[in-house]
């Protein structure tokens, strides 16, 4: 037995062997251009930013005279359309803001008034985004460009469910009768 063992090592050494010999055949090839990347500049420079002079900006209010703008009349039928089209672009487009804003109320509250009734001021917040755009969009297709927007909190459309464990398990057995069974056998305490 004690033959073997050499051979076994004779092997491994002449598979090393042949390994570095494969190893020594690759070539190294140099480059001409450094591995790692230039300085990029961020354009941000520290001394401009030290020696920049404050400017006064001035704010020049623009006035929009209504008076040759078109007055068309709208109805709450128009308003209630138009919310529904933009609700399912928003649906598609920014599922996010949809569910913040499908459960605002848009109607008309005068001539050329609308009043917006929201549930919470976060939902208010995702609807300033789009609101411009909608009123926009609207105002142009019926020609009416003096409308105003009134903002309410709207108290009521703010859905405050309790939950008891017992409301739960009714909704759960809606789901899957047998756990009324189950509920009858065991008498569950939910209270």
């Amino acid at each position: 037995m004690p033959e073997k063992t050499p051979e076994k090592k004779d092997v491994k050494a002449e598979q090393q062997s042949a390994a570095s010999q494969e190893v020594q055949a690759v070539s190294v090839t140099k480059t001409t251009k450094p591995l790692s990347r230039q300085g990029i500049s961020s354009g941000f420079s520290i001394s401009s930013f030290l020696n920049k002079e404050d400017k006064v900006e001035t704010a020049e209010n623009v006035v929009v005279k209504t008076e040759n703008l078109p007055q068309n009349h709208f109805t709450d039928t128009d308003l209630q359309m138009e919310w529904k089209i933009m609700l399912k672009q928003l649906q598609v487009k920014n599922n996010f803001v949809f569910n913040a804003v499908k459960t605002f109320k848009l109607e008309k509250a005068g001539e050329h008034k609308i009043k917006v009734l929201f549930p919470s001021d976060s939902a208010k917040v995702e609807f300033d985004k789009i609101s411009g755009e909608f009123f926009n969009h609207f105002k142009r297709k019926i020609q009416n460009h003096i409308i105003e927007v009134e903002y309410f909190r709207d108290v009521d459309n703010l859905k405050i469910e309790v939950v008891t464990k017992r409301k739960l398990f009714e909704k759960f057995i809606e789901k899957n009768p047998l756990l009324k069974d189950l509920d009858d056998l065991m008498k569950f305490d939910l209270t």
